[in-house]
C-alpha cells in the first residue's frame, strides 16, 4: 500500500540503520509535471487573440512602410521539426499583402543545383524594393539536417560554416535587413506533438520520414544547433531564440520583437470613399441563373 504520509514530491527509500532494523528515508525528487498543469501556465486564449489582432494590424503598417521606403526585408525561420514555424509563418502572413510578401520552403535540391555554389539557389529568392521574403528554413539546412543526417560531406560542412557569415555580411551591406529566429522546444514538447500528428489524419503529413528519423537524433541535432551559433550569430546578423513549448506565446513574443526591430511608421493610406455606383444598364438583361450549372446549397436546411 503507498505511503498517504509523505509530501508528493518525495520518494521513500529503505535503508538499514545502525541496529540492524530497516528503516525509511525520505528523498527529495523534483515532481514531473504533467501536460495539463504545463498548459495551465500557457497564455490566456482571449487574450492571446486579441493581441494578436492588434499585432497583426501593427504588421500590416509595417509592410506599407517597407512598401513606402522600398527596404528589403528577409526573415527566416528555423528550429526543431514541430517546434511551431509553421504556425508562426501562417499567423505573420496572413493579414499581409501576398503581392509584396514572399514565403520561401525549398526542398531537396537538383541535380543541377547540387552541382552550383551552395547559396546560390537561394540568392535567387532574395527580395526586391518593397519586398518581405520569409524561409521557411533557409540556407541553414547545411548545418542542420544536412550535418546530422550526413547529407553532405565535413568539407561541405566546416565551408559553410566559413562562408555563411560572410554572406550574410555582403546580404546586410547590400541594405537587405536580414531577422534570424530560431525557435526552441523542448523535447517532452516535442514528442507530444509528434504524437498528435499520428492520431489526427488533417495533421499526419507534417510528420515525414524524416521527422521520424530527427526523433531519435535529439542529442546529434543539439550538437549541430550549438557549433553553428557558435559560427554564425554575428553582429551584423544576430541569431534570436523563442521558447516555443507555448504557440501562442512564441507568436506574439516573434511579432512584438519584429516590430521593435524594425523601426517604421504609419503610411497606411487614408480611408477610400467609394463613389455612388453607377445606375443599371436596362438595356442589359441577365440570363436566368439555372443557364449554367450552379453549386448546390448543401446547407440550405441549417
Amino acid at each position: 500500500m503507498a505511503d498517504m504520509d509523505k509530501a508528493p514530491n518525495e520518494t521513500v527509500d529503505e535503508v538499514i540503520s545502525d541496529d540492524g532494523k530497516k528503516a525509511k528515508k525520505k528523498k527529495n525528487k523534483d515532481k514531473k509535471l504533467t501536460y495539463k498543469q504545463i498548459k495551465k501556465t500557457w497564455l490566456d486564449k482571449d487574450f492571446y487573440e486579441d493581441e494578436l489582432e492588434r499585432l497583426q494590424f501593427e504588421l500590416v503598417k509595417l509592410q506599407y512602410w517597407v512598401k513606402d521606403q522600398a527596404m528589403r526585408v528577409v526573415i527566416l525561420f528555423e528550429g526543431r521539426d514541430a517546434a511551431g514555424k509553421g504556425g508562426i509563418i501562417k499567423r505573420l502572413t496572413e493579414p499581409l499583402n501576398p503581392r509584396g510578401v514572399r514565403l520561401v520552403a525549398l526542398g531537396v535540391p537538383s541535380d543541377k543545383e547540387a552541382t552550383q555554389w551552395y547559396f546560390q539557389r537561394y540568392v535567387a529568392h532574395l527580395p526586391a524594393a518593397g519586398e518581405i521574403v520569409i524561409f521557411d528554413r533557409s540556407w541553414y539546412n547545411r548545418a542542420g539536417v544536412e550535418r546530422v543526417m550526413g547529407f553532405c560531406t565535413d568539407d561541405q560542412y566546416w565551408e559553410f560554416l566559413r562562408s555563411c557569415p560572410e554572406f550574410e555580411r555582403m546580404i546586410t551591406r547590400s541594405g537587405i535587413k536580414l531577422l534570424k529566429y530560431w525557435i526552441s522546444v523542448s523535447d517532452d514538447e516535442q514528442e507530444r506533438r509528434f504524437q498528435s500528428r499520428v492520431i489526427d489524419p488533417t495533421r499526419r503529413w507534417k510528420l515525414s520520414p524524416m521527422d521520424l528519423k530527427s526523433r531519435d537524433m535529439w542529442v546529434e541535432y543539439s550538437k549541430a544547433k550549438d557549433m553553428m551559433f557558435e559560427h554564425t550569430d554575428i553582429p551584423e546578423a544576430r541569431w534570436y531564440q523563442i521558447e516555443g513549448d507555448d504557440k501562442h506565446r512564441a507568436r506574439l513574443n516573434c511579432f512584438r520583437h519584429m516590430l521593435e526591430t524594425i523601426p517604421y511608421e504609419d503610411v497606411t493610406p487614408a480611408l477610400i470613399k467609394l463613389p455612388e455606383r453607377p445606375p443599371d444598364d436596362e438595356s442589359y438583361t441577365r440570363p436566368p441563373r439555372d443557364a449554367h450549372l450552379l453549386v448546390k446549397d448543401y446547407y440550405a436546411d441549417k
